[in-house]
């Protein structure tokens, strides 16, 4: 008799081999050469100020050797990192050696996780901040191949090493045109710290993030070293219009911009005929701002008719908030088809943000913006899937191997009754 377990045994590999058959084949061998590894040095300040304890009531410093462990362990394994510190050596006044007190904690290299978290450990906040010699020493860490190169700077306070000016290095850094990005994060930053920052950050076409929280600083280091694993264009600074008509045209890349509290900007984008728009904005809270805030990203045609939106709001402590649209444009039939005409999509950024009275609302706060036009769903069925992505077929696949399954478990389990009645 069968029994209920070879039933099930029965059943299982069923599936298993319905789902196997209906799986693609691995790619093929002769796909392009992998270009060069990204580098990315993670830019520690280990100054003494690195010890107060206002981040979820511990050490800034705890929080980081927290945040490092956390990135550490989800770095892409294509990824060459390194480690450098800044004032985490030299406990005394000497303003000129505590002014080159920067050193390689680990080089820049395919990474030993363990070695790695266990040069992170030993830190203990001492010193000055030397932001400035700190870049120069992790751009020459990085070097000047060909690679995509990322520096991640970690500080809770400006420069102490005037009049070596850190923004002036960074756009001496940029100068020489070795693909090199600096991402800038400050720790419970005050107006001075943010301003240093962002300057630095502006000058390399990177970021500025600030950080309050343990999870904000390893979700936010994670991000930007993932960025260099997937490395895209150096942002491209544009000015948006005031309305559509005038607006600058986007291509798809990267963008910057600035957003006072309360804007409306405008871009525009063209769309042939069975092509698919892919946007969405980030806009950093680089300064107080007041609870209860959003960000809308609206594409609409030159004639004012909404397409598609998207939107995200919040109520609480933020540093970047972000939203993302889809616009599939289907494609032409008939006589026209062989002469396909472009639309023009024009793209809305709008905010709610708004600020104390203390607050400068100006510049604006930093945008980014990206832009991408992919060759759309070639049907109906696929503009109704399109948002699972390639994963589609999956899904299917899994669903029909399970309908069948199920079909053969009832009529095997009507079987064994039907026999067990015999009996």
């Amino acid at each position: 008799m069968i029994t209920r377990k070879r039933l099930a045994t029965g059943a299982c590999a069923l599936l298993v081999a319905l789902t196997a058959a209906l799986l693609p084949t691995s790619a093929s061998a002769d796909e392009p050469a992998a270009k060069e590894s990204p580098k990315v040095e993670l830019v520690l300040d280990v100054s003494g100020s690195m010890r107060a304890r206002d981040i979820d009531g511990k050490s800034r410093m705890s929080a980081a050797k927290q945040a490092f462990n956390e990135v550490l362990d989800a770095v892409p394994e294509e990824v060459r990192l390194g480690i450098r510190t800044l004032g985490a050596d030299y406990p005394g006044d000497d303003r000129e050696r505590g002014c080159k007190d920067t050193r390689r904690l680990y080089p820049v290299g395919p990474l030993d996780r363990t070695e790695a978290k266990a040069a992170v450990a030993t830190l203990a906040p001492t010193g000055w901040t030397p932001i400035g010699p700190a870049l120069l020493g992790a751009a020459d860490d990085l070097g000047e191949d060909g690679a995509t190169k990322r520096i991640v700077l970690i500080t809770d306070g400006e420069d102490t090493c005037a009049p070596l000016d850190p923004c002036q290095v960074a756009r001496e850094i940029a100068a020489k045109g070795i693909h090199l990005v600096i991402d800038t994060l400050g720790l419970v930053p005050d107006a001075k710290t943010r301003q240093q920052l962002t300057c630095i950050a502006e000058a390399t076409g990177g970021t500025y993030t600030s950080v309050h929280r343990t999870d904000e600083l390893s979700r936010r280091v994670r991000q930007l070293v993932d960025r260099a694993a997937d490395p895209v264009v150096t942002p491209v600074a544009t000015e948006g219009g005031a309305r559509c008509a005038g607006a600058p045209q986007l291509k798809p890349g990267l963008y910057t911009d600035r957003e006072t509290f309360g804007e409306h900007r405008w871009y525009r984008v063209d769309l042939l005929p069975g092509q698919e728009l892919r946007a969405s904005v980030s806009i950093s809270a680089d300064r107080a701002v007041n609870d209860d805030y959003g960000v809308l990203l609206r594409a609409v045609t030159v004639h004012g008719r909404e397409i598609v939106r998207g939107s995200e709001a919040g109520d609480g402590r933020t540093d970047v908030l972000s939203t993302g649209l889809r616009y599939p444009k289907p494609a032409r039939d008939g006589a026209d088809a062989d002469k396909p005409a472009a639309e023009t999509v024009c793209l809305q950024v709008s905010n709610s943000f708004s600020a104390p009275p203390s607050v400068k609302t100006t510049p604006g706060m930093p945008i980014e913006l990206t832009v991408d036009v992919v060759d759309g769903p070639a049907s109906a069925s696929d503009v109704a899937s399109f948002g699972l992505g390639r994963g589609w077929w999956l899904l299917g696949a899994l669903a029909l191997a399970g309908f069948l399954a199920g079909l053969i478990w009832g009529w095997l389990s009507r079987w064994r009754f039907a026999v067990w009645r015999t009996h």
